[in-house]
């Protein structure tokens, strides 16, 4: 049997590992000195919980903020057990909101509701766009320099949303907002690597436009190493590429969306963006972002990501006839979405 006090001290030594006093906010683990701080909102959740292992498991994470509206600090306890050198920290709740944002260098929101059987990325538009709204205020007054990834479906809506709210705040800076459409390029160089007979690892799939439906543009005539494709196999490719996430949805018949898969592509993007924080060079992913590529104010394109988040937009280079009549739909479609996110921070 221990003595009271030393089971007194290990509650206390758990109690504080939950919720950390502020003065241990900077601390640094061994080993974790000169990463960057990463906050994931919504880290309890179907996508947060991977994601959180997969942040803990990166080198270039030295602290590691789990925030959550439930279950952070079990997620927390679980995490903060593995031997990887981020310091792990849980805050619960709305009223620790700002405790988990300050300091940050870079924002994960996969927070919200996922789509269930039947459910359009539109149908999550009223719950989520509140919660990304909510969030994005914390962003705006705590951490206004953070790179900010926002996951959280519609993504097509949810990016201007949280664009309306920094300009609000006189904090936006259209370099550091960023939607994630990794998980398009993932499946795009998935499933070309599959009718090609190649390793996923050695494909390229340029995914423009948006991420959702038909606003998502796989490049199929760009795709590296450069190759070409019956039009029975660019049918066959952009459709499942554009409905991956149904497939997901369906597969799983109710019990969620694509967490595992869209966890891993976040860490992938999240990871490009602390390598272009550290000042490595030639940092180019796809990603969603406010853009003079097409029209429209916001749009999907490969970008090169540096110490000030988005340095440098890349072109949509040439398309053949099948892709322009793509992104004429995709466009159509995007500016809805577009329009409404913008409406709801401005109504």
């Amino acid at each position: 049997m221990q003595p009271s006090s030393q089971v007194n001290q290990r509650i206390a030594r758990l109690a504080a590992h939950l919720q950390p006093p502020n003065d241990l906010q900077n601390c640094r683990a061994k080993g974790a000195s000169g990463g960057f701080k990463v906050a994931i909102l919504g880290a309890a959740g179907g996508i947060g919980q991977p994601l959180a292992m997969l942040m803990k498991m990166n080198p270039l994470v030295s602290l590691l903020h789990l925030y959550d509206v439930v279950n952070t600090p079990g997620v927390t306890a679980d995490i903060s057990h593995m031997d990887a050198a981020a310091v792990v920290r849980g805050f619960l709740g709305q009223q620790q909101l700002e405790d988990a944002l300050t300091g940050m260098d870079l924002v994960v929101i996969p927070a919200g509701v996922p789509r269930k059987p039947g459910m359009t990325r539109d149908d999550l538009f009223n719950i989520n766009a509140g919660i990304v709204k909510t969030l994005c205020e914390g962003i705006a007054k705590c951490c206004p320099k953070a790179i900010v990834n926002v996951i959280s479906n519609p993504v097509n809506s949810t990016v201007p949303i949280a664009a309306e709210v920094f300009k609000k705040a006189g904090t936006y800076d259209p370099k550091r907002l960023m939607g994630v459409t990794m998980l398009d390029v993932v499946r795009a160089n998935t499933f070309v690597a599959e009718v090609l007979g190649l390793d996923p690892r050695e494909v390229d799939v340029p995914v423009v436009g948006g991420h959702a439906g038909v606003t998502i543009l796989p490049l199929l005539s760009q795709v590296k190493p450069s190759c070409s494709f019956t039009p029975k196999e660019i049918d066959y490719l952009t459709d499942r590429i554009q409905n991956g996430g149904t497939e997901v949805v369906e597969a799983k018949a109710g019990a969620g969306s694509a967490t595992l898969s869209m966890a891993y592509a976040a860490v992938k993007f999240a990871d490009a963006c602390l390598r272009g924080l550290r000042g490595d060079a030639g940092v180019v992913q796809c990603a969603y972002v406010a853009s003079e590529v097409t029209e429209l104010p916001f749009f999907a394109t490969k970008v090169r990501i540096g110490r000030s988040g988005v340095e440098e937009i890349y072109p949509l280079g040439p398309l053949n006839e099948y892709e322009r009549a793509g992104l004429e739909k995709a466009k159509k479609e995007l500016a809805g979405s577009i329009q409404k996110g913008v409406s709801f921070v401005r109504k």
